[in-house]
């Protein structure tokens, strides 16, 4: 089939019958249901940008296998060249989404790129595993299918390991192996984008313990499949909003979701890893889905980070504050921050690493360096565009105000910005930035980076006990070599 345009994509979900609840009730028809409707068409415009000769060549290639045109995000890099044309794709459907959807298609493409072409790890505990997901790969790149995916235990008791919730199935586990499939129950979240997806993919987070074993799960099913249910989070926004009022959430909203597995089948051949604690645990760094979707996540976040400080720059100018001494500080902190993440992917992408089976990516050091590092500078952001914007982001009128001619010269009069600024330019600006500081649709972006990579604090620990583990402090021992034998040397003081 190759690469799908919005059309079929958009056919593909009206074929799909997924049990989705949200708000109390059944989704049934979900191309049609408000709170999808606009998502559903941002995602649809990237699959449009396959077939757009300004993008294509950027965006996608022709496979080696089948001769079929297919996205970049299916490479599997072997060279500086593939890797950056990667690279490429990320930028471009971030700069698509403004780097407010963090689970476009190309994310979890590149996952399952990574798993299928490091069959080798899988090999060591059973081949059939390594043969599934090389079919999977086959399967949803032929189709250019769309995933969503779950590694996350719902947050019930954190003290506790899975096998030690007071419900067997609180976590998602194996139920009886059957000769059609692997029978599961229990939950995962947090499956962003699910209820306009294909298929979901689960697969193990480090963190098993011993006892764990049928906790320990990969596979990939279609959102449909019989048993699965789809918990909606509260939407940030109804779908009938203007655009002009709510220009981001109105377009951007990710629907988070909890899936629900009641007794799902799983076949056999879509399992990739059951009942192994090692390999569970080791499929995460071994098989380079940390390390290679990183570069995607931090190109998004990238782009996210420089739109969020455009918007706070353009803020400040169109009310002429930037005058001022102490917003020229906090507006220069935040470019100096989009340059630190811009020059740390340039350095991931330049000083790359090869494995030994000869996949090139991108240094894990820069790349981890950027995850601890968004978690902060994102909210920094977020921060000093509420204080630019002050009560003024409260107060704005809305698109219908505009169209009153009883009140319009008022409206043109009293929320104009500095000389040059009308007042509609203004208030889109303030709305703009509101949607992103403000509105539930803006906090859930915040929390979304904050929290993007799991407990910021945890993972810098892991960086640091990681750095110290191949740390030579040959600086220091160089510093203090030349006191080697000064306490034997010193003169003795006399009293």
């Amino acid at each position: 089939m190759g690469i799908r345009t919005g059309a079929q994509y958009m056919e593909g979900l009206k074929s799909r019958t997924p049990e989705i609840w949200m708000e109390g009730r059944r989704v049934t028809d979900v191309v049609n249901e408000p709170v999808f409707k606009q998502p559903i068409q941002e995602i649809a415009r990237l699959y449009d940008m396959q077939h757009d000769p300004q993008y294509q060549n950027d965006i996608t290639h022709i496979c080696t296998e089948t001769g079929e045109r297919v996205n970049n995000s299916f490479l599997h890099p072997k060279s500086y060249e593939e890797m950056m044309a990667r690279s490429k794709l990320f930028e471009i459907y971030a700069k698509a989404t403004f780097g407010l959807m963090g689970r476009t298609p190309d994310f979890l493409n590149v996952v399952v790129t990574g798993m299928a072409h490091n069959g080798w790890f899988l090999d060591q505990y059973n081949p059939e595993w390594s043969v599934n997901i090389k079919n999977y790969y086959n399967y949803i790149r032929d189709n250019d299918l769309f995933l969503t995916h779950a590694i996350i235990n719902p947050q019930n008791d954190r003290s506790k390991n899975s096998h030690g919730q007071k419900d067997t199935f609180t976590h998602l586990g194996a139920v009886e192996e059957t000769p059609d499939g692997l029978v599961v129950r229990g939950a995962k979240m947090l499956a962003t984008l699910a209820p306009i997806t294909d298929e979901v993919i689960i697969y193990s987070f480090p963190g098993f313990a011993p006892g764990d074993e049928r906790y320990a799960l990969a596979f990939a099913i279609p959102i449909d499949t019989p048993g699965l249910k789809l918990l909606c989070r509260e939407p940030m926004q109804d779908g009938k909003r203007s655009l002009f009022d709510h220009p981001l959430a109105s377009r951007f909203e990710e629907m988070d979701a909890l899936l629900v597995f009641n007794d799902v089948l799983i076949p056999w051949d879509r399992v990739f890893l059951y009942n192994n604690v090692e390999a569970a645990n080791l499929l995460y760094p071994k098989t380079g889905i940390a390390q290679q979707p990183a570069h995607q996540s931090g190109v998004r976040g990238y782009i996210k980070l420089a739109f969020a400080t455009e918007v706070a720059c353009k803020l400040a100018d169109s009310i002429g504050v930037d005058v001022y001494l102490n917003v020229q500080n906090d507006l220069g902190e935040l470019v100096q921050n989009v340059e630190v993440i811009r020059s740390l992917l340039r350095v991931a992408e330049y000083e790359y690493e090869t494995t030994a089976s000869g996949e090139v990516m991108p240094n894990g050091a820069a790349l981890e360096t950027i995850r601890g590092m968004l978690p902060k500078m994102y909210p920094r952001a977020i921060e000093v565009m509420q204080v630019i914007g002050a009560g003024g982001l409260l107060m704005s009128p809305t698109g219908y105000d505009f169209n009153a001619p009883e009140i319009r010269d008022d409206i043109d009069k009293y929320y104009l910005g500095r000389e040059g600024v009308a007042s509609l330019e203004r208030v889109k600006l303030f709305k703009l930035a509101w949607d992103l500081c403000g509105e539930a649709f803006g906090q859930r972006l915040l929390q979304y980076e904050r929290y993007y990579t799991g407990d910021p604090i945890r993972k810098r620990a892991i960086f640091y006990n990681g750095h110290k583990r191949k740390a030579s402090f040959s600086m220091v021992d160089d510093a203090l070599s030349v006191t080697e034998n000064l306490v034997e040397t010193q003169p003795k003081l006399v009293k």
